[in-house]
C-alpha cells in the first residue's frame, strides 16, 4: 500500500508485516520472553487461573513479586516509579512514538487516594510539558472520585449531603487536572467506562472540553464502539462543539467492559448496550473513523486500536483526503506492549503513533495487568497475531546469522 507522507516527493509503503522495524528496539531475549508470555495467554482459563494466583500470593506476601515484575510487568507496563518509565519513554521516542503515561493504580476509593492520584498526574502533566516524547497525559475517573457516586449521578438519584460534598471535591480535582493540561498545552484523555456510570462521566468530559477546546483539544472523551449509541453520540458532540465553537477531543476504543456489560443487563432486565457480534462492533468502529474524517475541522482523534483493518481505512481515508501522515489531528495509539508491528511500521512511515505505557507498584496495577490479558484472550486471534509476528522475526534473525 502506497501513501504520501505529507511531502510531494516521497511515497511510503506502509506495511504492518516488517517485523525488523517492529522489534528493532527488542532484544533475542525479550523476544522470547515476550513469545513465552503471549504463549500462556492464548489460554483463557490459564489466564484466569494465573491472575487469581498472582493476587493470592502477593496478599500472602510471598517472594513472587521480582518474577512478576519481570515478566507480564515487564512486558506491559513502564516500571514501577518515573525513573523506570522514564527510559521506555526515550527508547519509543527514538523511534518516533509517543508515550501515554498512565498511572495505573486501581481500587483507590477514599479522599486521600483520590487526592494522592491527582496529584501523581499533575507531575505527569508537569512532567509532559518539556518532553516532546510525552504527547498527552490520561485518566480514569473513577481514580479521583468514588464509583458509587458516579453511578448515584447517572441514574440522578437524589444525593446526601455527604455525596454533595464528594461531588464538589470530584469536580474541583477534575477543574486541577484539566487546567493543568491546559496551562502545559499537552491533551488529556478521559478513559470511557461501565455504561451504569458512564453519563456522569460524559457530562463532565462535555463541560471541560467546552472550557479548556477553544484553541485546540485539550481536553479528550473516550467512545467505545462496542456500544451500539455511541456514533450517535459522536454526531451530537460535533454538533455541540461546532454550535459552541470549540474543538472536539475523541479517542475511540472497541471497548473493555464486554462480559461485566451483559451479564448487567441480563442480571436487571435490560436491553445490552453492547453490540451483539464483533462484526458489528467493528462497523461502528469504521463509521466513527469515517464520521471524523469527514469533521476534521472540528474533531481531533486518538485511534486506539490493535485491528489492523481500522488502521488501514484511516490510512486509506488520509491518502484519499490528501492530508500529511502527520496531521496534527490525528493519532493512532496502540498498548505498550502489544502490536509494535502497527505502532512502530506506522511511525516509521511518517503517522502520529503513542503508545499507552501504564506503571505504578506491581501490587497496584494488578488489576489493569488481569484485566488487560482477559481482554485480549477474548479478541479473536490476537494472541496468535502476536506470536505470529514474533516467530516471523525470530526465523528472519536467524536467517540473518
Amino acid at each position: 500500500m502506497i501513501k504520501s507522507n505529507g511531502n510531494t516527493d516521497t511515497k511510503i509503503s506502509v506495511s504492518f508485516e516488517d517485523t525488523s522495524i517492529a522489534f528493532k528496539n527488542k532484544s533475542n531475549k525479550e523476544l522470547i520472553l515476550s513469545y513465552l508470555i503471549f504463549g500462556l495467554t492464548k489460554s483463557p482459563f490459564l489466564v484466569k487461573f494465573l491472575s487469581q494466583a498472582a493476587k493470592l500470593t502477593l496478599s500472602m506476601g510471598l517472594p513472587v513479586k521480582p518474577i512478576i515484575k519481570a515478566t507480564v510487568f515487564k512486558q506491559f507496563c513502564g516500571g514501577e516509579k518515573e525513573s523506570e518509565y522514564s527510559n521506555v519513554v526515550g527508547t519509543l521516542g527514538q523511534s518516533g512514538i509517543g508515550a501515554i503515561i498512565d498511572y495505573s493504580v486501581e481500587g483507590t476509593e477514599d479522599e486521600t487516594g483520590f487526592e494522592a492520584t491527582k496529584k501523581e498526574l499533575l507531575k505527569i502533566i508537569q512532567k509532559s510539558k518539556s518532553n516532546p516524547n510525552i504527547p498527552c497525559t490520561c485518566m480514569k475517573m473513577t481514580a479521583i472520585g468514588p464509583f458509587e457516586l458516579y453511578k448515584k449521578v447517572t441514574a440522578k438519584e437524589a444525593l446526601t449531603i455527604k455525596a454533595q460534598r464528594e461531588w464538589k471535591n470530584l469536580i474541583k480535582r477534575l477543574e486541577t487536572i484539566c487546567e493543568a493540561s491546559s496551562n502545559a498545552n499537552k491533551p488529556i484523555y478521559i478513559d470511557a467506562e461501565e455504561s451504569w456510570i458512564q453519563q456522569a462521566i460524559d457530562d463532565l468530559a462535555e463541560e471541560m472540553m467546552s472550557k479548556y477546546n477553544r484553541k485546540k483539544a485539550i481536553v479528550f472523551t473516550t467512545l467505545q464502539l462496542y456500544r451500539w449509541d455511541r456514533n450517535d453520540y459522536f454526531l451530537k458532540l460535533i454538533q455541540r462543539a461546532r454550535t459552541e465553537g470549540y474543538k472536539l477531543g475523541i479517542k475511540i476504543v472497541r471497548g473493555a467492559y464486554i462480559e461485566k456489560e451483559r451479564e448487567r443487563a441480563k442480571r436487571y432486565g435490560y436491553r445490552s448496550p453492547i453490540n451483539a457480534t464483533k462484526a458489528e462492533t467493528d462497523r461502528e468502529y469504521d463509521k466513527a473513523v469515517e464520521i471524523f474524517i469527514d469533521n476534521i475541522d472540528s474533531v481531533e482523534i486518538c485511534v486506539g486500536t490493535h485491528n489492523e483493518a481500522s488502521c488501514r481505512l484511516l490510512i486509506e481515508l488520509i491518502a484519499e483526503k490528501e492530508l500529511p501522515n502527520d496531521h496534527p489531528h490525528i493519532y493512532f495509539s496502540q498498548l505498550y506492549g502489544m502490536s509494535d508491528n502497527i505502532s512502530f511500521n506506522l511511525a516509521n512511515a511518517g503517522y502520529n503513533v503513542s503508545k499507552y505505557l501504564p506503571y505504578g507498584p506491581v501490587e497496584s496495577t494488578l488489576p489493569y495487568l488481569a484485566r488487560r490479558a482477559e481482554e485480549n484472550t477474548a479478541i479473536a486471534g490476537q494472541m496468535s497475531k502476536e506470536l505470529e509476528i514474533i516467530i516471523k522475526e525470530r526465523k528472519r534473525r536467524k536467517a540473518e546469522k
